[in-house]
């Protein structure tokens, strides 16, 4: 089993678990933001849309940090420490339904894009439990990115 002081570069199986727990609960809160001011014509349609997205990144923020834990990490716990580790942003209030779905987009990609390399430090520390959990949820945010570009036409 790895553990979480296995390095490969730079960086520690911990801490780009660590980065995911934090990206992901920074992406919950913004999600709840966008579900709570959404407004026009879209609506009815991005409200449930945006429920259905931030009760998804509640499960996958919990694995991650469970999995972090299980090779004896510490997960951050904090609105502060998250954002501090986080490398995508807050909502800032003023988005309209336009920008809510770019920000998304460009959230799903860097999260997506980061994991390849988390994938890839696993796979170097013969991790595959959080190999294996990263490319689960790279899949499933390449996937959102798609739909939500789509949306957006």
């Amino acid at each position: 089993m790895a553990k979480a002081t296995n390095k490969v570069g730079s960086t520690s199986i911990e801490q780009v678990l660590n980065r995911n727990v934090a990206n992901l609960n920074v992406l919950y809160v913004k999600l709840h933001n966008f579900h709570w001011f959404v407004k026009g014509e879209q609506f009815f349609t991005l409200h449930v849309k945006f429920e259905k997205l931030y009760d998804e990144v509640t499960e996958k923020m919990d694995e991650v940090a469970e999995r972090l834990l299980s090779i004896k990490g510490t997960p951050a716990a904090t609105m502060k420490e998250y954002l501090e580790i986080a490398t995508i942003q807050e909502a800032t209030g003023k988005e309209d339904s336009r920008a809510m779905l770019q920000s998304l987009i460009e959230d799903f990609t860097t999260i997506a894009e980061e994991l390849t390399e988390g994938i890839e430090l696993a796979e170097e520390a013969s991790d595959q439990p959080t190999a294996d959990l990263f490319i689960k949820i790279r899949s499933d945010f390449e996937k959102h990115s798609w739909m939500l570009r789509s949306f957006l036409g």
